[in-house]
């Protein structure tokens, strides 16, 4: 219990010097740039002290859970691909290509930076814009790129080449989309970068580097933050693209119909 008490001590201490930068510029700003009290001042301290206690458990929670599990996970995974004689085979690993997809998704739909850009989309847009079904999308987009980034570390081939490859294919949907979703698809694949994805992808991927034979974790541990934010613009875009499609066909189909 002691050990547990001195451990927040001292996570404590860093969060509040990591967060104090930002403390002083707002209150530097407020007093003067603004040169006026906030409003409801014991409501922002309340608050902030709430932030500073949440980050420090968070971070103590990644540290003694998140972490771990991403790497027992990863260990357990490739037990039984270790165990064949050669080689590495990269359809050996077919276990950590489905877990990487599942937890990618599960991750996603409940990172909360997520959900707040979905709902203000729905509200700006006026329902134009499901919230749930962009989550959806993303989901999609961050299960398909998080799958192949292990796919990436099992085999050992260049990052850059899968990265180029999927803003390619950016580029070209963004020339194809309507500007009204282009913004909001460039922000997706930032927002999955967030409090839950990030813990868990990263363990993954440090974790399976460990545990393939020939990897390393610092040349091929990373890198699957990048897959989890890319893909999720493609997902969005390409979603966009197809619902544009299906909504021109079917009124080019009601169109002829009425003049049959």
């Amino acid at each position: 219990m002691l050990e547990s008490l001195e451990l927040f001590g001292e996570t404590l201490m860093y969060t509040l010097r990591d967060v104090s930068p930002i403390i002083v510029i707002l209150l530097v700003f407020q007093a003067a740039v603004l040169r006026r009290k906030p409003a409801n001042v014991w409501g922002i301290v309340t608050g902030s002290v709430m932030v500073l206690l949440g980050l420090a458990l968070f971070l103590i929670g990644l540290d003694q859970a998140l972490f771990p599990i991403g790497e027992t996970m990863a260990r357990q995974l490739t037990e039984e691909a270790r165990s064949v004689a050669g080689t590495v085979r990269w359809e050996d690993y077919w276990l950590v290509y489905l877990f990487a997809a599942a937890i990618g998704f599960a991750t996603t739909v409940a990172e909360p930076s997520l959900i707040a850009v979905g709902l203000k989309a729905e509200e700006v847009s006026g329902g134009a814009v499901n919230a749930w079904g962009l989550r959806i999308a993303v989901a999609i987009g961050v299960a398909v790129g998080v799958s192949l980034g292990c796919f990436r570390i099992v085999t050992g081939t260049a990052l850059p080449w899968y990265i180029m490859g999927a803003y390619i294919i950016v580029i070209v949907q963004t020339i194809l989309s309507s500007r009204m979703i282009i913004p909001l698809a460039y922000d997706s694949g930032g927002v999955t970068t967030s409090t839950v994805t990030v813990p868990v992808v990263a363990a993954l991927g440090l974790g399976l580097a460990a545990n393939v034979p020939g990897r390393s974790p610092l040349i091929d541990g990373f890198g699957l933050i990048a897959f989890a934010s890319v893909f999720p613009i493609i997902s969005v875009l390409g979603y966009a693209i197809t619902a544009d499609w299906v909504g021109r066909w079917r009124r080019r189909k009601q169109h002829q119909e009425m003049e049959s």
